[in-house]
């Protein structure tokens, strides 16, 4: 037996006779590594004649060929092994539950919208939205809105460039849903032709404004109302908004209080504080805000509907009145749910999601009517 069949036999033996991983890549680097006896060997083909490649080489690459095979056939037949033996001794326990899949959960804000909304259903009021690219005409000057007014100011405001000669109204995010009030206004002159007809609806959505602390940030979520009808008046309003608190905040004991104030877009207006009271060392919505620990806290604002809005509508506000009122969202969400800054709102921390958040089949609801 030439040397060459020799080495590859004496391979071939002792890897039919390994059973450890390592020894065969001992094995493996021993005949066919970098310094290998067999790579060895195959690097001796450069010297020879042209004579002694054509006869040593096939016999030295087919041992090359032949050691490799093994190898991998053995690796193969090792492992197959290993997974016999296991199968061997695992058990399938069947009566295990799977595991919990993941699952989201409903946002706060989400949540807060949805129960406003089936709060004011049972009121009679739709739910209308709008763009949030506004224009200047209906995010301030049809609200009554003057042009010196603080809120038109760059710091207050989201603007668009407007490209130079352009007679296009400027465009911004808008600062308030207020547009879709006179949106919706505007449609109802144009369907019947400036008569008129009632318009009950909230205004849910996000608005921005250029601010950002603990309780601001510069996307933030708001809900206004609109009621247009002929004899609204101030009772109405009262009447509407004690009803909503006290539905939202699921207590009977809650009480308002309206503060005059002044928005360019009603007149008269009213800032609405709720009264609260302390349990356990928090501040609870409702109670005896007369108490030693009680008092009151701004949640929203509100008024009767300036004639300068209904008529630039092309309403008349000699045959239409109306209340309008908005409060922040998130605002809400936080008095309710006990939050106590506003940025974890939209930090896309999911810790904060799933301690906040509300399961997609076991959210509180309101279902029972606000009459319930």
């Amino acid at each position: 037996m030439s040397d060459i069949e020799s080495i590859k036999h004496k391979y071939l033996d002792q890897i039919a006779a390994v059973t450890d991983g390592d020894a065969l890549e001992a094995i493996r680097v021993a005949a066919l590594g970098k310094k290998g006896e067999i790579s060895l060997l195959l690097k001796t083909l450069g010297k020879m004649s042209p004579e002694e490649r054509q006869s040593e080489g096939p016999k030295i690459n087919g041992a090359r060929q032949a050691v490799a095979d093994a190898i991998a056939a053995r690796k193969e037949a090792m492992e197959s092994e290993v997974l016999n033996a296991r199968l061997a001794t695992e058990k399938l326990d069947m009566t295990l539950p799977p595991p919990s899949a993941p699952k989201g959960s409903i946002h706060p804000v989400s949540q807060v919208m949805d129960e406003l909304a089936e709060i004011f259903a049972d009121l009679g009021f739709s739910v209308a939205t709008g763009p949030e690219i506004e224009d200047d005409w209906h995010n301030f000057t049809a609200l009554n809105i003057p042009e010196t007014h603080p809120a038109r100011a760059m710091h207050d405001t989201f603007y668009f460039p407007v490209p130079e000669g352009s007679e296009e109204l400027p465009k911004l995010l808008r600062t308030h849903t207020s547009p879709v009030q006179i949106r919706t206004m505007v449609d109802v002159a144009k369907q019947t032709g400036g008569e008129g007809e009632p318009i009950y609806i909230i205004v849910p959505g996000r608005t921005y404004r250029s601010d950002s602390d603990a309780t601001h940030t510069p996307m933030f979520h708001q809900v206004e109302g609109l009621v247009i009808d002929k004899g609204i008046h101030m009772g109405h309003l009262k009447w509407t908004l004690e009803t909503f608190v006290r539905a939202f905040f699921e207590r009977d004991d809650i009480e308002l209080r309206l503060r005059p104030s002044y928005f360019p877009f009603t007149e008269p207006s009213a800032e609405v504080d709720v009264g609260f009271s302390v349990e356990n060392g928090r501040r609870i919505i409702g109670g005896d805000a007369r108490s030693n620990e009680g008092g009151w806290m701004e949640i929203l604002g509100s008024g009767m509907v300036h004639p300068n809005v209904i008529r630039n509508c092309g309403l008349d506000p000699d045959v239409w009145q109306g209340f309008a009122f908005g409060c922040g969202i998130d605002r809400l969400a936080m008095l309710k749910y006990g939050m106590d800054d506003l940025r974890a709102f939209f930090d896309g921390d999911l810790r904060w999601a799933e301690h906040y958040g509300f399961g997609a089949l076991d959210v509180p609801t309101l279902s029972g009517g606000v009459g319930a």
